[in-house]
């Protein structure tokens, strides 16, 4: 195919790819600068549909691609490091989706972890300002709570309002790298005073986040702490 095929065929492919309609000579003319003349270029478009690379959908004049066309601007036409330098704010916002999206889905292992050793309220806190939790029907088991429906539902509702307790943590002054437990009227909050947290930070990227557990007064601290600890340090490893 000569140059100035190559330039007709991906100046109707480039348009065709934006508009979805057959692309004439005038629109080439007025979009492009091929330096010929409008005669030339229906001539080559007419030279481009006999080799099978265009064809005319209707009576119009315009253009559109074959699959022909189209895979001769694959193999030949297509300038992927310009395509790639043209995309970087889309890659960039992808990377940071997949990033989110690959630490949401290990800090939610590791949180479903932690509930299942700990036979706790696990949580962990996630960018863009969630906090994410499990094991709630393992609190309303325990004695404390079946006695004390009031005290139960006081607690699930500091979940259900998800802020409140995501301020709660970020209010917090746990160190990094440190485990840390809250006992009973040592929390701040209100409804959460007769429970006890054992909670620790994690780091992703530029992001600190927390991950604990909360259940009553009455739980094995000690092994409890060493559960949270390695698996915020599996977490870690992981991303």
């Amino acid at each position: 195919m000569e140059d100035r095929q190559k330039k007709i065929l991906n100046a109707i492919i480039e348009q065709h790819l934006m508009s979805a309609e057959p692309i004439g000579s005038k629109t080439l003319l007025v979009s492009y600068d091929l330096g010929v003349s409008p005669a030339t270029i229906r001539n080559e478009m007419a030279q481009l549909e006999k080799a099978g690379y265009l064809m005319q959908p209707h009576t119009s004049s315009g253009r559109i691609p074959t699959d022909s066309g189209y895979r001769f601007f694959i193999n030949e036409l297509v300038d992927y490091k310009k395509a790639k330098n043209q995309a970087s704010e889309l890659i960039a916002k992808i990377n940071a989706d997949f990033h989110k999206r690959k630490v949401k889905k290990e800090v939610q292992n590791a949180v479903t972890l932690l509930s299942n050793y700990t036979n706790s309220i696990s949580f962990a806190t996630l960018p863009g300002s969630r906090t994410f939790y499990l094991g709630i029907s393992n609190m309303l088991k325990k004695p404390e709570f079946l006695n004390d429906p009031l005290t139960a539902c006081q607690v699930i509702e500091v979940f259900e309002k998800n802020n409140q307790f995501l301020q709660f943590l970020e209010g917090s002054d746990t160190p990094e790298g440190e485990i840390q437990i809250s006992i009973g009227h040592e929390n701040l909050l209100e409804q959460i005073k007769s429970c006890s947290i054992i909670v620790t930070r994690y780091r992703f990227n530029n992001f600190l986040g927390h991950i604990g557990m909360l259940g009553p007064t009455r739980m094995n601290y000690a092994i409890n702490s060493i559960v949270l600890e390695e698996i915020t340090k599996q977490l870690n490893l992981e991303l």
